[in-house]
């Protein structure tokens, strides 16, 4: 039963607020709140070919050479844009025309108008949430840049990077 101040005499406690991703367009989002919007998968970090006649986009586990798959980000990331040529800077404009950006990330779930999943940082409170759920990278990575050439990418071709993992889409 819900205690008001009417049966306790007390005043009742203010609900709490909902988190920011909840009201908060991308665009209006502050530069912290923008970059705590990042799970940690590491899934935009693994290398994309694209198939040319149809623009088809086709996932490889061959990581970006700053990748660090122990931690999931970035060993430069503050540089990173000017160290890979290709390094996408998410932006609120570039989320919505990127198609490749995995069905899990924030981004794209936020600009879709649909909630973060349970496991994220933000709402588990847990950074290693997105490890327990499978929905990281960690230990899926078959190399990087650095020692898959790009001729061998084509051996390295994936699915799961675009599909939500079982454990992933209900709370354990």
């Amino acid at each position: 039963m819900a205690h008001n101040k009417a049966v306790t005499g007390k005043p009742m406690d203010k609900p709490a607020d909902p988190p920011f991703w909840q009201v908060k367009t991308l665009e209006e989002m502050t530069p912290s709140e923008w970059e705590s919007l990042c799970d940690g998968c590491g899934r935009c970090c693994l290398n994309k070919l694209e198939e040319e006649e149809t623009e088809r986009i086709f996932y490889t586990d061959v990581a970006c050479r700053l990748f660090d798959e122990g931690s999931c980000q970035c060993k430069d990331y503050p540089n990173r844009q000017a160290t890979v040529e290709d390094c996408l800077q998410l932006t609120p404009e570039v989320v919505p025309v990127t198609p490749w950006l995995p069905p899990t990330c924030g981004y794209r779930l936020i600009a879709e108008g649909k909630d973060l999943y349970w496991w994220h940082p933000l709402v588990s409170g847990d950074p290693d949430t997105v490890h327990a759920a499978g929905v990281s990278v960690r230990g899926r990575v078959s190399g990087t840049e650095e020692t898959i050439s790009d001729e061998e990418l084509e051996d390295h071709l994936c699915d799961w990077p675009m599909e939500v993992p079982k454990r992933a889409r209900v709370r354990t």
